[in-house]
């Protein structure tokens, strides 16, 4: 056998600590080593060459780079310790035995005898003696006596009276013992009690020791008990049980027979936690409790639950986790669902009924009728103005409530309180009068007006224009507020549509009483330009009176489109008087009647025919809008331009000056009419004009000149011939072709 790791080479000293320590291992920590050495032995009884083999390993690594030459003769000397080994101990001894023995061939011994096969005196020189000194060679003394196998086997082997003892008593302690298993629950009785342990017999061939702290403290020994059997044995050889898995396990099978059967356990909320609650159930075992499965109610104080016992069931459990999930909400549920059968079952409406308030939302309350939640709606809390239903009920409030409505297939009732109570416009108009002051407190405020509370169930409207006479008010929240009392007069009262017109201004003195005697028609004014609209401006003319001059109030001779092309905001303006209506508080105005009508004067100065210079003021798609001396505005129709429609925007600008004629004009309706081309068609229609006359007056030469040659010649001649008729006729036709040639002419 050859040596390896040469480079690695340790001291005599270490190798023999090492082989000492291999020697005295136990049989299962030698196991691993013998199949890493030789994986042919796995499945058998290690031999004792086998565990020599493993000492020859370990002690190899303490010889050095000498015995590499002679291996061989090493293997035999060890192989003579293995044989002697055996002779001592015998085949029959254990593992343990032949390590032994093996180690008493200690290193001395096996440099010995590697010496004295290879005759190295080196390795002689290394090993001594047991006297100390120095042994070269094999000498072949036996020392002490010597036995052999056969003889040992003899010895040991016993007598037949001797067996049959030992089968009885094997008998005897079998019969003793009890079958079990591992990872069960058995059955055992209480032994011993120590301060720290318990030892407890099972009924197997050793008693198993449980720590103190997993039993109650009135055991006593002899005490029935039921233990978990972990396993047979530890590493001390000692049965491993235990009573805290065993109950563990009987109290988790109690769970899950509860959530089979649906059994109702009692239970301790311990603590409150994130969604919920703890309970104690069944000897400590905690469940969780959801907080939506406390009670049907919505619970607002989790704490006045704490430590308190209840019934609960089982909903949901988790083996692998050993989560626990229980309901309290369940067994209510099933009460209330006889409760909600019978209720329902007489529910009609007008049937007056007795609930809790359950829950309070922003759009009204649910209340429980005893397994059954009907809605009172806000709107159904008070005849009186309601922001919010925490203002009327409390949460768990006794109230009695009317059936307004029941759907049976969707199961929704709807109730009302303040329909047991009567109507507050009942006889109103006996209690307030058109004229009336009366006090009340303003609820709403919108942007057309308040409404002001008179009493609970009556409000009135105090319109926004009704608040003042000259403020110029644009929200209602610039005169009063949320909550504010208010004094008001009442205007109307209208009881079908139970509406109240209340008024604010009335208290104060009348600006518009005796406007049209200040102020008569014609009267001239200056004010500042308030407000704008598209369709005129606001004018005020006295502090807190506005009168409006009309979009076409503004000027005698210009087309406006907006009023803010004319004038602006804050501008001084002067105006006339057009119109006074001191009951509906109107007042009409107008800018251009402050000059007088030019159009009378203007009809001599843009006569038709007239030509006239005129800038482009404005382009549109149906013509120009052009502006003429004296500010008067005019309009070229889209016909009348030298270009087609299509290219109207890509020839004209504004401010563009053109050379147009007046076509028409119409004084009533204040509009000229004018032209780019008709001056053009005018110049073409007088030369067509002289081309014609001048015609006209060829064809009446021509026609006096044959007048005469016919009257020459009938003279001369006599009678007229054939041949001279021929003649005239020819002439005559000739003169109609040309007199239609012209025509055609003039026509295009």
């Amino acid at each position: 056998m050859s040596i390896e790791n040469k480079d690695n080479r340790e001291r005599p000293e270490d190798t023999k600590t090492d082989i000492g320590t291999s020697a005295g291992a136990t049989a299962a920590e030698s196991e691993p080593e013998i199949s890493e050495q030789a994986p042919e032995m796995v499945g058998r009884a290690p031999a004792v060459e086998d565990i020599v083999v493993s000492t020859k390993t370990q002690r190899s690594v303490a010889l050095d780079e000498d015995r590499d030459a002679a291996g061989a003769e090493v293997d035999r000397a060890i192989g003579d310790i293995v044989v002697d080994a055996k002779q001592e101990v015998g085949k029959a001894g254990s593992e343990s035995e032949i390590a032994s023995a093996t180690e008493a061939a200690s290193e001395e011994e096996v440099l010995s005898a590697a010496a004295s096969a290879t005759g190295d005196l080196a390795l002689a020189e290394r090993a001594p003696s047991k006297d100390g000194t120095v042994t070269v060679g094999y000498t072949g003394v036996l020392e002490g006596e010597v036995f052999l196998l056969s003889d040992l086997e003899k010895r040991l082997m016993p007598d037949e009276s001797e067996q049959k003892k030992r089968a009885r008593m094997k008998e005897l302690i079998e019969g003793s013992l009890t079958a079990v298993s591992q990872h069960e629950i058995v059955a055992g009785r209480v032994v011993n009690i120590g301060e720290k342990d318990v030892v407890v017999d099972i009924g197997f061939k050793s008693n198993g020791v449980i720590q103190r702290n997993e039993f109650a403290e009135d055991l006593e020994p002899g005490a029935a008990v039921e233990v978990f059997l972990e396993r047979f044995e530890n590493y001390h050889g000692q049965l491993v049980l235990s009573k805290a898995k065993a109950d563990k396990m009987r109290r988790w099978e109690r769970i899950e027979d509860a959530f089979q059967n649906e059994s109702v356990l009692e239970g301790t909320i311990v603590r409150r936690i994130k969604g919920g609650m703890i309970v104690e159930l069944l000897d400590g075992l905690e469940a969780f409790l959801p907080g939506s499965q406390i009670d049907v109610r919505p619970v607002r104080d989790f704490d006045a639950y704490l430590d308190r016992r209840m019934e609960f069931k089982i909903v949901k459990i988790n083996a692998a986790n050993e989560n626990v999930v229980v309901s309290h909400k369940a067994l209510i549920e099933k009460e209330l669902a006889v409760q909600r059968e019978s209720i329902l079952s007489t529910m009609e409406p007008g049937q007056i009924l007795e609930g809790t308030a359950k829950n309070i939302t922003d759009f009204g309350v649910f209340v429980d009728l005893g397994g059954v939640d009907g809605l009172l709606h806000i709107t159904d809390l008070s005849w009186g103005r309601v922001s919010h239903p925490s203002e009327v009920v409390t949460l768990d409030e006794r109230l009695k409530v009317v059936v307004l409505a029941y759907d049976k297939e969707r199961h929704r009732i709807s109730l009302g309180l303040k329909q047991l109570q009567p109507h507050p416009w009942e006889n109103v108009e006996e209690r307030y009068k058109p004229g009336q002051t009366v006090e009340g407190k303003v609820v709403s405020i919108t942007d057309y007006g308040a409404f002001v509370e008179l009493e609970k169930g009556i409000e009135g409207l105090v319109h926004i224009s009704e608040m003042s006479w000259t403020d110029h008010i644009r929200h209602p929240s610039q005169k009063v507020s949320l909550g504010q009392v208010v004094q008001v007069a009442v205007l109307s009262i209208e009881h079908d549509t139970k509406k109240i017109s209340l008024g604010m201004k009335q208290f104060e003195n009348n600006p518009w009483e005796g406007m049209a005697r200040r102020n008569p028609p014609g009267t001239v004014l200056r004010g500042r330009v308030r407000n704008i609209t598209h369709f005129g401006a606001f004018v005020e003319i006295e502090p807190g009176i506005d009168g409006l001059v009309h979009i076409s109030d503004l000027s005698w001779t210009k087309t406006i489109r907006h009023p803010g092309e004319l004038i602006k905001k804050r501008q001084e303006l002067s105006v006339v008087v057009l119109d006074v209506d001191e009951k509906r508080q109107r007042i009409a105005l107008g800018h251009k009647q402050i000059e007088t009508n030019p159009w009378t004067n203007l009809a001599s100065v843009y006569e038709a025919g007239s030509d006239h210079k005129a800038k482009v003021q404005r382009v549109d798609n149906k013509g120009l809008i052009v502006e003429l001396p004296l500010e008067v505005e005019g309009f070229v129709p889209a016909s009348e331009l030298k270009v087609s429609a299509q290219r109207i925007f890509s020839t004209y600008r504004e401010r563009d000056t053109l050379n147009l004629r007046v076509i028409r004009i119409d004084i009533n309706q204040k509009e000229i009419i004018l032209s780019e081309t008709a001056r053009d068609r005018q110049e073409a229609r007088k030369i067509r004009d002289a081309e014609e006359r001048a015609k006209r007056e060829e064809r009446k030469q021509q026609d006096r000149a044959v007048r005469q040659h016919a009257k020459r010649e009938k003279v001369a001649s006599g009678p007229t011939t054939l041949g001279e008729l021929s003649g005239l006729e020819a002439l005559r036709d000739k003169m109609a072709a040309s007199e239609r040639a012209e025509a055609e002419a003039a026509a295009k």
